[in-house]
């Protein structure tokens, strides 16, 4: 009979903290380093993420749950994103930063979850369904 293990897991690595942000069909895997290093602040992809993002706008969107937590230089961020459009991408990654941060520091969630950083927007596309032309759009209809 095999002998079970009963000792604790091993903790998580200290060397990073770890969260998923989602937003439609985007999945972003986001990773925030301790140690700064010379390499772009936020980087996604493999990318830096001013590259990555072409408009003001959108690096906006994935540098405010930093910015809300006035982390902005103290950690380096690492994120695969995945699915959706370029929108959707850049709010998966705020989501993911905000849920990252409160593993770091769980006082951040009041001011985080007021700015609604924390809320996983379920708001998707609606199926199309048979004999419609979209999800709601009929097809014209005439009487003779």
């Amino acid at each position: 009979m095999a002998k079970i293990n009963k000792e604790k897991p091993a903790a998580p690595s200290a060397r990073y903290f770890e969260a998923v942000g989602r937003r439609k069909t985007s999945v972003a895997r986001v990773r925030l380093f301790a140690e700064n290093h010379s390499l772009p602040q936020i980087s996604v992809n493999d990318k830096p993420h001013a590259v990555y993002f072409p408009t003001a706008p959108l690096k906006r969107i994935a540098e405010e749950a930093l910015k809300a937590a006035h982390l902005e230089n103290a950690y380096r961020v690492s994120a695969k994103i995945s699915g959706g459009g370029i929108h959707s991408q850049a709010e998966a990654l705020r989501h993911g930063i905000a849920r990252a941060i409160l593993k770091i520091n769980p006082e951040e969630r009041k001011s985080l979850k007021q700015l609604g950083f924390l809320k996983r927007d379920p708001r998707m596309k609606e199926r199309r369904k048979f004999g419609l032309k979209k999800a709601r759009k009929a097809p014209q209809w005439a009487k003779r």
